[in-house]
């Protein structure tokens, strides 16, 4: 068994939208921290938490770290936001 531990932060949100959206800003924020891993994120209804959505693209980019482009984002992967 891994020594790997998760934690679940409950935040409300209206939508699945909303709810992404907010899981993209607090991901990116947490970019700041080592441990940390955004590119996980994922966001589900409160009653039905088995079925998650993806917050972040699932691609790696070369070097080994993430694309951090919305999930299903258009064009290449990038480790900024396009303007």
């Amino acid at each position: 068994m891994s020594q790997r531990y998760v934690i679940h932060l409950p935040v409300v949100a209206s939508d699945l939208s909303a709810a992404q959206r907010l899981a993209r800003v607090i991901g990116r924020w947490m970019l700041v921290l080592p441990m940390a891993d955004p590119g996980e994120t994922t966001v589900s209804e409160e009653d039905q938490q088995f079925l998650r959505h993806r917050v972040f693209c699932d691609l790696r980019l070369p070097g080994g770290r993430r694309c951090l482009l919305r999930d299903g984002h258009d064009g290449p992967c990038a480790r900024r936001l396009r303007r």
